[in-house]
């Protein structure tokens, strides 16, 4: 695997041996290394190779993904910003608070869109009004609460 080399859009070029173990580890992150080899023609040390370069380039991360309200956030949001001038102090603002969990800077309605995981309404209140608010740039929010969250996977496979 050569992630080394860029698409036309700057991304690392990914072969199709690597590709179907990113499939499989979406499937199942604790998937074996052993299984993984036996569905894409490999050995269980080439594919703990191939893992390990995966995770050092950024191409992907293993992790646990949780239902936050079984673990104490009882208040997730989706919160959708208003920019004026450049969108990247704010961005990186935003990606530096612990609480926010996803940053994309957006075309339409907003400039920026993150997901923010509080432990109560008191916490969200803070971040919006105290934390979010006040950076500088931000010209205006919309907040939307997660009343009950009825999907959350990643495995959307690769191309």
């Amino acid at each position: 695997m050569d992630v080394a080399n860029r698409d036309k859009h700057g991304s690392p070029s990914i072969d199709s041996v690597s590709l179907a173990i990113i499939e499989q580890l979406q499937e199942d992150g604790r998937r074996p290394y052993a299984a993984i080899g036996k569905a894409v023609g490999l050995s269980e040390a080439a594919v703990r190779q191939r893992v390990q370069k995966l995770l050092d380039q950024g191409v992907m991360q293993i992790v646990a993904v949780t239902d936050p309200l079984t673990v104490g956030f009882r208040r997730q949001a989706m919160v959708g910003l208003n920019v004026e001038g450049d969108l990247d102090p704010v961005a990186d603002a935003l990606t530096g608070m612990e609480e926010v969990e996803y940053v994309v800077m957006t075309a339409g309605s907003f400039d920026i869109l993150v997901e923010i995981v509080c432990e109560d309404d008191d916490h969200l209140l803070e971040m919006i009004n105290k934390r979010i608010r006040t950076l500088p740039g931000v010209r205006s929010t919309e907040s939307f609460v997660y009343l009950k969250l009825r999907k959350q996977t990643y495995t959307w496979g690769t191309r």
